[in-house]
C-alpha cells in the first residue's frame, strides 16, 4: 500500500463516511460547543456500536470465566473467547490458531517476547537491532535486557525523510545478532516500513524478526507469511477495539520452545510440590489468570467490522485525508512536516517555527480539534531530528474531507495567537 502524499489526485475515492460515522455514538458529542473533530486516531481510535453492544451482551447474558467451567455461561463464554482466536488468526493470516496469544496489547505482548525468548536466546555479547522509529515499548524491554543479560542493542538510523537506511541495516548484522525487533509504521511520522525485505535479510544472517503492528493493522492487510515475521504484535484499542486486549502472532515452533514468562493459573496442566510442575500447551502456556475476556470478545468483533468496511478501502480514504491534510498544511508559514517518507499511513507530524506544541493542542482543542502533542513516547527519534515535541493529526474510517479542513481552518488562527 503506498501512500504517496504528493502525487495521490485531490478526488476522493468512493467511500460511504457518513455510513461510517453514524456508527460511532462518540462523534456526535461537542467540544466547548464545537462538533468534535477527532484526530488523535493513532494514539486511540474510537469504538463502534458494534463493538460497544458486545459488552453489554457479554455481561447481560454469558458473563463466566472461560475453560474450567462446565456450565452454559462458561461454555459460551469460552467458545466467544476462543472464537477471537480464530478471527485473529485469520486477520493476520497466521498458520495455526495455537500461534495467536492473547496480551493486554503491544507491549505486553513484546515484553513478553523479551522476557520469555530474550531471556532463553539471548546471552552477553549478543545483539538485537532496532530501529531509531521504534516506540518505547519496542526500545526498553531490550535496554533492560541489555543492563541485565549484557547484550547488546544497535540502532538502524534513518534519513532527513524518516525513512529507514537500509544500506546500514545491512551492515549493521555481526555473527552475534539474534533479533530485529521494528514496527510495521511508525507512530510518529507514519513511515511505513519494508518489513517484508528486512525479514528477508534478517533470515540471511540467521536472525528471527520482532515486527511492532500497533499502527499498521488499522490501516492495511498484514499477511505474517508473507512477510515471514517470527513474532507480530498488535493492540485492539489501535484497530477500533476495546483497550486491555491485544495479540501477539508468533512461529508454533518458536512458542512451543519458549518457557513461560508469567505463572498462575490456566497455564499450566499439573502442579505438584513432589514432583515438577508441567505447563499447558500453547498458547495457554502464556495466558496466565483470568484474561480480559469481554474485551478479547469484543476484539474481535472489532476486526470483523474493520474486515466487513475493507482495509484496501480504508487505507486508501485514509491516504486521502493525509493528501489534503499535507497539501494544506504545507502552505502555512513556518510550519514544518516531520517525516516525509513517500510510503506513509495517516499521520501527519508538525511543529511551527515561534510556537510551543503544547500551546497548539491545547488551543485547538477548545475550538473541538482533537489532536496528540508531546514526544509520542518515541524520545531517541524526535531528539534525532531536533526537537523534543510535535503536534501529531492522525486519520482514521471516520474522519471526513470536511474535517481535515476544519482542523486546517482551526490550527491557522491558533498560529496566529501564539505567535
Amino acid at each position: 500500500m503506498n501512500h504517496l502524499a504528493t502525487e495521490r489526485p485531490l478526488s476522493a475515492p468512493a467511500f460511504d463516511v457518513a455510513g461510517i460515522r453514524a456508527q460511532f455514538p462518540i462523534l456526535e458529542r461537542q467540544v466547548h460547543g464545537r462538533p468534535l473533530i477527532y484526530f488523535d486516531n493513532a494514539a486511540t481510535s474510537q469504538t463502534p456500536l458494534a463493538v460497544i453492544d458486545t459488552f453489554r451482551d457479554y455481561f447481560c447474558r454469558y458473563n463466566a470465566n472461560i475453560h474450567r467451567g462446565l456450565h452454559t455461561l462458561a461454555d459460551e463464554a469460552t467458545a466467544a473467547y476462543e472464537a477471537t482466536r480464530e478471527t485473529v488468526r485469520n486477520f493476520l493470516n497466521a498458520a495455526d490458531r495455537r500461534e495467536i496469544v492473547f496480551t493486554r496489547g503491544t507491549t505486553e505482548a513484546i515484553n513478553l517476547v523479551a522476557n520469555s525468548w530474550g531471556r532463553a536466546n539471548l546471552k552477553a555479547g549478543d545483539e538485537v537491532l532496532v530501529s531509531l522509529l521504534e516506540h518505547h515499548s519496542n526500545i526498553v524491554p531490550w535496554q533492560l535486557l541489555a543492563a541485565q543479560l549484557g547484550i547488546k542493542v544497535r540502532v538502524i538510523p534513518v534519513d532527513e525523510r524518516g525513512v529507514l537506511d537500509l544500506d546500514a541495516y545491512r551492515a549493521l548484522f555481526t555473527e552475534r545478532t539474534r533479533l530485529v525487533a521494528v514496527n510495521h509504521v511508525s507512530n510518529a511520522f507514519g513511515t511505513i516500513n519494508p518489513v517484508r525485505e528486512m525479514a528477508t535479510i534478517a533470515h540471511e544472517h540467521g536472525a528471527l524478526i520482532l515486527v511492532d503492528g500497533a499502527q499498521a493493522v488499522p490501516h492495511q492487510r498484514v499477511d505474517v507469511r508473507a512477510i515471514e515475521a517470527d513474532f507480530y504484535a498488535f493492540s485492539g484499542h489501535k484497530v477500533y477495539g476495546p483497550t486491555g486486549a491485544g495479540a501477539l502472532y508468533a512461529r508454533a515452533e518458536l512458542l512451543e520452545a519458549m518457557p513461560p514468562w508469567q505463572g498462575g493459573g490456566e497455564m499450566i496442566k499439573s502442579v505438584s510440590f513432589d514432583v515438577p510442575t508441567t505447563f499447558a500447551d500453547i498458547p495457554h502456556k502464556f495466558e496466565a489468570g483470568t484474561p480480559a475476556i469481554a474485551e478479547v470478545i469484543a476484539l474481535g468483533v472489532a476486526l470483523d467490522w474493520v474486515r466487513g468496511v475493507g482495509l484496501e478501502r480504508i487505507g486508501a480514504w485514509e491516504a486521502t485525508l493525509l493528501e489534503r491534510a499535507t497539501m494544506a498544511v504545507s502552505r502555512i508559514d513556518g510550519l514544518r512536516i516531520l517525516g516525509t517518507a513517500p510510503d506513509k499511513a495517516g499521520v501527519l507530524s508538525f511543529v511551527v517555527d515561534g510556537a510551543h506544541s503544547q500551546d497548539i493542542a491545547l488551543l485547538i482543542d477548545q475550538l473541538g480539534v482533537a489532536i496528540r502533542t508531546g514526544n509520542h513516547c518515541a524520545q531517541p527519534l524526535l531528539a534525532h531530528f531536533g526537537v523534543t515535541a510535535t503536534c501529531r493529526a492522525s486519520f482514521a474510517a471516520y474522519n471526513t474531507l470536511e474535517e481535515v479542513d476544519a482542523f486546517v481552518d482551526a490550527l491557522e488562527r491558533v498560529i496566529g495567537m501564539v505567535r
